[in-house]
């Protein structure tokens, strides 16, 4: 691995003790960073980022989306959740291939590279080819084959037990920087019984599960009228919550919450109650972006709006959300800190710009002011993907033209009609 050292850079450290260093040297061998201040004796850097007027910040963990879904952004908007899923969303993925899904991912990979992202937990189908992906673009993701267990004129691609050849086959691979949960879909699409033999099979490959769980309070009411318990209770009592599980939408997708009409998840009485909250973008089919920086700005705003308090939710505890929140989600408790020991998972912002001037506070700056270009660099398990402004792992150039193209044709195929969301059944 290469060693780098980053100079003269200012940090947002996220420790403990929130700690903003000033005009400081980072070293990083191995994956991991090896000193913050003097470098260790003999520490022979194979590369220097002059970062002088840069801030560095561990990157951000996008801990619930669906990654291939670029092929539809901007093809389902200003429409209801029914009428969203389908008559647009559920339709166009009767047409997807395992194909669109790797130049989707492609796509999102690059996205999130460049707005600063270093992980993701994405929930989506064909999902051997985002791995792929993953492997390829040097990021971190949990990655669930999203299953209905309606019949196998429901799934796309694979059923469960096919998803679980899939976690077996990826856990732990490119070097530990992939984790491999299931993912039926809702309690809303999937059977009670289905349910029950996910969190069996689950306990049994001992791995976390990833899924939707009341994203509007018409599932909250259908779920009462049914079964009598709140979603999360139905799940609990299905074995589900034994399990390691990321919640959609506990992890709180304030863009889409907005744009679809969901509410404000209770994010201030969720961190009272000790639940581990991270933030997501939720797939850019209702985002309409990946872009993790924009949702931790959104995050603190909605909820200061929600309460009429502007101490809501402050700026730091937004980012954490967004750092450490989201790496605990996904399987990686030590990313989201930047110290010695820690994984080399971090980013720079370049700070010589007139919106992130004066530098009073630069947590304040970040929140308030950075916009995602502002970010230069992005490093993941000590390796660069991002300089200054450039991605190195992957070909840009060849993604936006694959990915267009391939999205026009899947919109434009023969689409049917899978399965039906329908609260009335």
């Amino acid at each position: 691995m290469t060693a780098i050292l980053i100079k003269d850079a200012d940090i947002l450290t996220l420790n403990t003790a929130g700690d903003v260093l000033r005009s400081t040297d980072i070293t990083i061998a191995g994956g991991r960073i090896q000193s913050i201040g003097a470098s260790p004796p003999g520490f022979q850097p194979d590369e220097v980022i002059e970062a002088s007027d840069h801030v560095v910040m561990p990157g951000f963990f996008n801990a619930h989306t669906h990654a291939a879904m670029t092929f539809e952004r901007g093809w389902a908007d200003d429409l209801p959740f029914d009428r969203w899923l389908n008559e647009k969303i559920w339709v166009a993925e009767s047409a997807l291939t395992d194909e669109d899904v790797r130049w989707g991912a492609y796509l999102a990979a690059a996205e999130m590279i460049r707005s600063g992202t270093v992980g993701f937990g994405d929930h989506y189908f064909y999902m051997d080819r985002v791995a792929e992906v993953v492997e390829e673009a040097g990021l971190r993701a949990t990655l669930a084959w999203c299953v209905f267990g309606m019949g196998a004129e429901t799934e796309i691609g694979k059923g469960l037990e096919e998803s679980i050849e899939f976690v077996q086959r990826w856990q732990g691979a490119a070097n530990g920087r992939i984790r491999t949960v299931l993912g039926p879909h809702s309690p809303y699409a999937c059977p009670p019984e289905f349910l029950e033999t996910v969190a069996q099979r689950a306990a049994e490959l001992d791995v976390g599960v990833h899924l939707h769980v009341s994203e509007f309070r018409d599932q909250l009411e259908s779920s009462l009228a049914k079964h009598g318990v709140t979603p999360v209770k139905f799940l609990e009592e299905r074995g589900i919550l034994d399990r390691p599980t990321i919640a959609a939408h506990v992890v709180q997708c304030p863009n889409t919450h907005m744009k679809l009409g969901m509410g404000v998840t209770r994010v201030p009485e969720l961190l009272a109650r000790g639940v581990n909250v991270a933030l997501g973008t939720d797939g850019p089919a209702s985002n309409n972006d990946l872009d993790m920086l924009q949702e931790a700005q959104l995050a603190t705003l909605i909820q200061k709006h929600q309460h009429m308090d502007p101490v809501m939710l402050p700026a730091e505890q937004a980012l954490r959300l967004a750092t450490q929140g989201g790496a605990r989600a996904l399987g990686f408790p030590e990313s989201g800190v930047i110290a010695p020991g820690r994984p080399a998972d971090l980013i720079l912002f370049d700070f010589r710009k007139p919106h992130l001037r004066p530098r009073h506070n630069l947590l304040s700056n970040v929140m308030y002011s950075a916009k995602s270009p502002d970010i230069s660099h992005v490093i993941v398990d000590g390796r660069i993907l991002m300089k200054g402004g450039e991605l190195t792992t992957l070909d840009e150039e060849r993604i936006l033209y694959e990915a267009e193209r391939r999205a026009w044709r899947m919109v434009n195929a023969d689409m049917r009609t899978v399965r039906a969301y329908d609260l009335e059944k």
